[in-house]
């Protein structure tokens, strides 16, 4: 299971292939969280706004949806995960309405929750899909790119 995890804002592959080492720190906009699967994640996101539903999937389907994200690094064995959210994932962010965002967190919850149970992250699942949702708005206005760094 992931531990650390950021979803930043940054101009393009380049830089943010360049947070590799330090992650994106204060040069980026960004949103952090922990303890899940951030690839996995945004999976289950992709699939809402392609396939709406207010159930979640199986597990199984989440792991043979496409495009899977898109690394920016080649992963190395310390853990350490840099990729591109799907661009048509980052516009279904930047357009989604507070009550999709609501649906989806409460479908991205009950997931995590049969998952994982005691064990599911305690942040705040809405709040973090919200706070995405603002980089994906910059990064359509900026023509940048969403990415996520994870260990």
């Amino acid at each position: 299971m992931a531990h650390d995890i950021v979803f930043f804002l940054a101009p393009d592959d380049e830089a943010a292939a360049a947070t590799r080492l330090r992650g994106p720190g204060e040069a980026f906009e960004s949103v952090t969280c922990r303890f899940f699967e951030p690839d996995s994640a945004i999976a289950e996101w992709d699939m809402y706004f392609q396939e709406p539903s207010a159930k979640a999937p199986p597990l199984e389907q989440v792991y043979a949806w496409r495009p899977w994200p898109e690394y920016v690094t080649e992963p190395l064995n310390d853990g350490v995960e840099v990729f591109a959210l799907p661009k048509r994932l980052t516009r279904a962010l930047a357009e989604a309405s507070s009550t999709e965002l609501e649906e989806l967190a409460g479908r991205w919850t009950a997931r995590l929750r049969s998952e994982d149970g005691d064990e599911m992250t305690d942040d705040d699942l809405l709040a973090i899909l919200q706070g995405v949702a603002l980089l994906a708005k910059n990064a359509v206005n900026t023509g940048g790119g969403l990415y996520n760094w994870s260990l």
